[in-house]
């Protein structure tokens, strides 16, 4: 397993900075629940992809041209991926009614719960490596499956609330049917009573686990370096409110995304299994990636519009 470069002083800086950033966002910037508008998501999605990129020049600066091309290459894929994140949430605020006002709120505390569960999953998975080096060959096996499963039942409808554990959780926790503004707990009648707000946030961390089990394999197949995983991990999800808010009025016209992370996932998939093989160079494994995703989104377009030149 290659050598990390991450060091625990480097991870108590970098963890530091992050939760700096997230307490001046939710603590200054949306310390008001409100309607986050396109044009406002755009500029948070330039921020961070912005962030992302000073925190890439870094790498280039201090651990050369490789290292910040394996970061971009994992972050690339990771961006591509949580995209799919944005469809199952269109869902459960739907299926839940949430208010537009409280969805950010939401987005941002299930973020910081992603970023503890990534961190635990990268954690023993950099520690499955470094001890049996077959098991590259697991992760490479979950990807291709995942893939074609993908690629097979990319129409099937989603419905993240019948999840056994979030249907037991429903049981389990006393809960109230009526939301309290950006409250996730209220009391009433001498109860402590769940909203509907914490069993929405609560689902959205399900889902993010299942996710997380495609994702950081995926990039362990660009980059073994845990620290790596670990940063282009955050930066991404660090993102994936202001995408959500970014795409999700239009990503019902990228009718074809599906298909290209089912072959993002497959082509990760096979670069793992012939890993003792063939050694794909970082570059052509970013090309690859990009011209995947690249691909994808100008063929849905262009369906799209045909889609409704013929209606």
């Amino acid at each position: 397993m290659t050598e990390s470069i991450g060091t625990p002083t480097l991870y108590a800086v970098f963890t530091a900075i992050v939760l700096g950033l997230l307490a001046l966002d939710l603590g200054v910037f949306h310390r008001q629940a409100h309607v986050l508008r396109f044009r406002e998501a755009v500029t948070w999605s330039i921020v961070w992809i912005g962030l992302a990129g000073l925190f890439n020049a870094w790498l280039a600066w201090q651990f050369g041209v490789t290292k910040a091309l394996e970061f971009t290459t994992g972050y690339v894929i990771e961006k591509a991926l949580s995209v799919d994140n944005v469809f199952i949430f269109l869902v459960i605020f739907a299926t839940f009614k949430v208010p537009e006002a409280l969805q950010h709120r939401v987005l941002f505390w299930g973020v910081l719960g992603a970023l503890v569960l990534r961190g635990v999953f990268i954690a023993a998975g950099a520690a499955l490596m470094h001890a049996f080096h077959g098991v590259i060959y697991v992760f490479g096996g979950i990807l291709l499956l995942t893939g074609i499963r993908l690629l097979l039942t990319r129409d099937h409808e989603e419905h993240p609330e019948r999840n056994p554990a979030f249907r037991l959780l429903t049981r389990v926790v006393p809960s109230t049917p009526r939301y309290h503004g950006s409250r996730f707990w209220v009391n009433e009648g001498g109860r402590r009573l769940a909203t509907p707000l914490f069993l929405v946030l609560v689902l959205v961390e399900f889902t993010d686990v299942v996710f997380a089990v495609d994702s950081i394999p995926a990039i362990f197949a660009v980059t073994q370096d845990p620290f790596i995983v670990f940063t282009s991990n955050v930066f991404a999800i660090l993102g994936l409110r202001a995408l959500y808010f970014c795409v999700s009025g239009f990503v019902s016209r990228l009718r074809h995304l599906k298909i290209g992370l089912a072959l993002v996932l497959v082509f990760v998939a096979i670069k793992m299994l012939l890993t003792d093989v063939v050694k794909v160079p970082i570059g052509v494994s970013l090309a690859g990636v990009a011209t995947i995703l690249g691909s994808t989104i100008v063929t849905s377009l262009l369906a799209d519009r045909r889609g409704r030149s013929a209606g």
